[in-house]
């Protein structure tokens, strides 16, 4: 994952340069209520954009059809008993080298601004912000917007929405190793639900653990403040996790198209809402996700209140 700045609603991006060490004692702070960070956490392919993201540069680059692609990737997969995920990034670049067409790093990351968001999706992140600066009656209320995606990391980076996540979780290469660029990372659907406990539990620096347990009382974002944005299949794992752990799902399809899938994950329990993927203020996916942003603020509001309670009986 490159290295980026990261930053949520209430958590200003620093300024650049070392902190001046000071000479006079910093008074103690009062302790404070601390879990007040929601997290919206989102797929990408098929959530956010219509489409694969490889379908809008990568695969017309080297003059490959997406169907014909993506079923010679599932059968290989399927042959040699391969991870799905490991076989479609090996198959890409084997197609690149067949037709003489190089691609590195910085043509991936270029390849990001051809691809198609839904309609909303550029305004969507200022517009929720704005709804929970409104709607958060307490103080300390932060907002942060995550992405955990199966695609490639370095065409999310292309994308204008990179800079309002505040990490992104995606597959990724190693550009200078290999004669064809090697997988670094590969996010499958199941371990997608592994960057749900990094964000549950604080450590997003993928060079560190997080199998050693941890108290409820210690994770700065409980599941309860978590809303799950996917559209099919691939997300249930990480639906049936974040809904299972207290947390909150929504599931999206194309304006216009079919809801079928989106209504069997509502009739299982995997989901809260589904809706059109219309990310525009005023639609209903807005709306529903406000509901539950609702939701989430009062209980904030009532968890805070009882741990002031708490600590007054202590005291």
């Amino acid at each position: 994952m490159a290295e980026r700045e990261t930053r949520g609603l209430g958590e200003p991006a620093s300024k650049g340069g070392a902190k001046k060490k000071s000479s006079a004692k910093t008074p103690a702070r009062k302790a404070q209520f601390a879990k007040k960070t929601i997290a919206l956490i989102y797929d990408f392919d098929g959530t956010l954009s219509p489409r694969p993201m490889q379908e809008y540069a990568f695969l017309p680059q080297i003059g490959i059809d997406p169907a014909e692609f993506w079923a010679e990737s599932n059968r290989m997969a399927k042959e040699h008993k391969a991870d799905p995920l490991i076989t479609y990034m090996h198959l890409l670049y084997k197609k690149a080298k067949e037709a003489n067409v190089r691609i590195d790093r910085e043509d991936l990351v270029a390849q990001g601004r051809q691809v198609e968001l839904f309609e909303g999706v550029l305004d969507w992140f200022r517009e929720i912000e704005d709804y929970v600066k409104l709607r958060a009656e307490s103080h300390g209320i932060s907002l942060r917007h995550y992405l955990i995606s199966s695609g490639l990391t370095e065409i999310v980076e292309g994308t204008p929405i990179y800079d309002c996540f505040h990490n992104v979780f995606a597959s990724e290469y190693w550009f200078d190793a290999y004669d064809l660029p090697y997988p670094k990372r590969v996010i499958t659907d199941t371990g997608k639900t592994q960057y749900l406990f990094r964000i549950n539990k604080g450590v997003e620096d993928l060079g560190e653990t997080i199998n050693e347990h941890m108290d409820e009382d210690s994770r700065p974002i409980p599941f309860s403040n978590m809303i799950y944005f996917g559209d099919g299949d691939t997300d249930v794992p990480s639906m049936a996790v974040t809904r299972k752990n207290g947390g909150h799902a929504i599931a999206v399809y194309p304006p216009g198209g079919r809801r079928k899938k989106c209504v069997d994950l509502f009739n299982a329990g995997r989901i809260d809402f589904f809706a059109p993927a219309d990310y525009r203020r005023g639609s209903d996916l807005f709306r529903r996700t406000c509901l539950l942003i609702d939701r989430i603020l009062a209980s904030i509001r009532v968890e805070e209140e009882m741990w002031k309670v708490a600590r007054s009986v202590k005291g």
